[in-house]
């Protein structure tokens, strides 16, 4: 591939990135307002910390906030940087249901997020190649 083929694909594949992992964590923010007991839960399970059920609310504008930044190539190294660390802590506090996948109860949908991490990860790696929807070069 050469350097204009890649000029041209790069932007592409990073919106593609941004979009779909911008996705992701809308989809958790939003749940933190729909079921925010499930929030509780989570925090209790996985983390062993008890948490208010209002705390489901601050946690879901922020995911929410990120998401809407990864939408728009916004704060690129802050957003992307946060949204990979808050999903790498999210799948590092999983590590007993990734070792163990189908255990009673089976949860080996849970080994998805690893690659969503991989996502995450590429995405932070790449930053300073993307462009934000506001960046002059884009009008």
């Amino acid at each position: 591939m050469n350097d204009e083929a890649l000029a041209r694909t790069l932007p592409r594949a990073l919106l593609v990135l941004r979009i779909t992992l911008g996705l992701f964590l809308l989809q958790w923010g939003i749940e933190k307002f729909v079921v925010p007991e499930n929030t509780v839960g989570i925090w209790g399970f996985f983390y062993g910390i008890s948490v208010p059920q209002m705390s489901a609310y601050v946690f879901g504008v922020v995911e929410i906030a990120i998401a809407i930044c990864l939408f728009f190539g916004l704060f690129r190294t802050v957003a992307y940087g946060a949204a990979m660390i808050l999903h790498a802590v999210s799948v590092a506090v999983s590590w007993p249901v990734l070792i163990q996948p189908w255990a009673d109860p089976a949860n080996h949908l849970f080994i998805a997020g690893v690659p969503v991490l991989g996502g995450f990860v590429a995405l932070f790696l790449l930053r300073q190649w993307d462009r934000s929807v506001l960046d002059p070069a884009n009008k």
